[in-house]
């Protein structure tokens, strides 16, 4: 059912916690299965230095979360909005379709997180989100 990155990330997940001078920090959350995701970024130079996260939910939810901070870490601004949950799915291997809603969510957290970096920093851009708006909260909240 799960492959074995998902349950490495699952059971050894990267990146948990929070990160406390974080400049970004995105919440996103699905009221269907209760999963919650809040990534916590340390952006300097429009690089993302540092990235934490903390998940409330299933162990695919987790091991996104781990894969997605994984995936963006070292990596620009600019190419950290490129990552879409199908690259988050493949790099774990796959997951079940049932549980394909989580990539998404890690993919929004990972947006919503640069949205609130550009807004603390009077950066005029908008975020392109997945469209996926009941998964996902007011990129302001945190």
């Amino acid at each position: 059912m799960y492959s074995e990155k998902v349950m490495d990330h699952f059971s050894n997940p990267r990146n948990v916690g929070e990160i406390e001078d974080a400049n970004a920090v995105g919440t996103v959350g699905n009221a269907k299965c209760g999963d919650i995701m809040k990534i916590y970024m340390k952006i300097e130079d429009d690089i993302i230095k540092d990235v934490k996260f903390k998940t409330f939910g299933c162990g695919a939810a987790v091991a996104t979360s781990s894969m997605a901070t994984e995936l963006v870490i070292g990596k620009t601004v600019d190419e950290a909005l490129k990552l879409t949950n199908k690259a988050v799915v493949e790099a774990l291997d796959g997951l079940p379709p049932a549980k394909l809603h989580c990539s998404v969510l890690a993919e929004e957290a990972i947006k919503a997180a640069i949205q609130d970096y550009y807004d603390k920093n009077g950066i005029e851009k908008k975020v392109d989100c997945s469209g996926n708006c009941a998964h996902c909260h007011s990129h302001s909240e945190h």
